[in-house]
């Protein structure tokens, strides 16, 4: 089920969102380090991240799933926000340099098919970053931050998806370690919470930053459809190359003719008889 806009528009105006993001930013920056002259994509809900990218990039675009709803983005500038089918992207093949997919994959209700739809869009050579909550985290398991809906994913669920859908990992990254408490005094202590996660690499970290590559070597599999042969049968004693009418004419003067003898060999068989018959004296 997905998250309505506002109310993820609402998270990332509290102040644990503004947190989130801030950590989130960092992990996706570490990953997309450079994306100058680059198409950059985002769906989702990927607008507090995609303001990294947007003064470097040539482009930068912003696909909201239609369950989900659609806010204007950049507020103060022509909007590059659009509402999609997540499953049928309104771009050609090949068409972008990079895809960020946040709140995006655990929403869907076929991971696999958006992946793959990500995949055509991709260009060669192109890089996914997926930002999913972790299934051992602790926001995962309270609703009341949007990380905690949908489906959470474990390192090796994630790494099977992908591999499933044509995509290679090649980067690993975890982010918000610190709890999700909303409270003033407890959210100055964040910083000191990512540090000590970081350091100690602890596998409660509330999201999955995921790296992956496209496998242009991937062949597609197609349907062959199977041709049922079915025998053609002619009668032996007749040539194919003979019309249906010249046929026709043919056996009734056969018929005919045999007829015609038959008749005639019992005349000839009656008239004997009489010229046989002994006379009486």
């Amino acid at each position: 089920m997905s998250i309505d806009v506002v109310d993820l528009r609402n998270f990332y105006a509290q102040h644990l969102g503004i947190v989130a993001r801030r950590f989130v930013g960092r992990g996706i920056r570490k990953r997309f380090d450079d994306t100058r002259g680059m198409s950059v994509l985002g769906i989702g809900y990927p607008t507090p991240y995609l303001g990294l990218f947007r003064e470097e990039a040539e482009r930068c675009l912003a696909f909201m799933p239609a369950a989900q709803g659609v806010l204007k983005w950049p507020t103060n500038r022509p909007s590059l926000a659009a509402l999609v089918d997540e499953f049928e992207l309104p771009l050609t093949d090949s068409a972008v340099d990079r895809v960020l997919l946040v709140h995006a994959l655990e929403m869907a209700h076929d991971p696999v098919a958006l992946l793959r739809e990500v995949w055509r869009v991709l260009a060669a050579g192109g890089r996914l970053l997926v930002v999913v909550p972790n299934r051992r985290g602790v926001w995962a398991r309270m609703d009341t931050t949007p990380f905690g809906h949908g489906r959470p994913y474990s390192r090796s669920q994630i790494t099977h998806l992908l591999r499933e859908a044509w995509f290679t990992p090649t980067g690993w990254g975890e982010a918000l370690h610190v709890p999700p408490v909303a409270r003033g005094w407890f959210l100055r202590s964040a910083v000191a919470w990512e540090r000590m996660g970081r350091a100690i690499a602890a596998p409660f970290a509330g999201v999955h930053i995921v790296e992956a590559t496209k496998q242009v070597y991937r062949a597609i599999p197609a349907r062959r459809e199977r041709t049922r042969l079915v025998p053609a049968l002619e009668p032996a004693l007749v040539s194919r190359f003979r019309p249906a009418a010249m046929l026709a004419r043919t056996s009734i003067r056969h018929i005919g003719a045999i007829a015609g003898r038959l008749k005639r060999d019992s005349e000839s068989c009656r008239s004997l008889r009489i010229r046989q018959r002994p006379s009486k004296i």
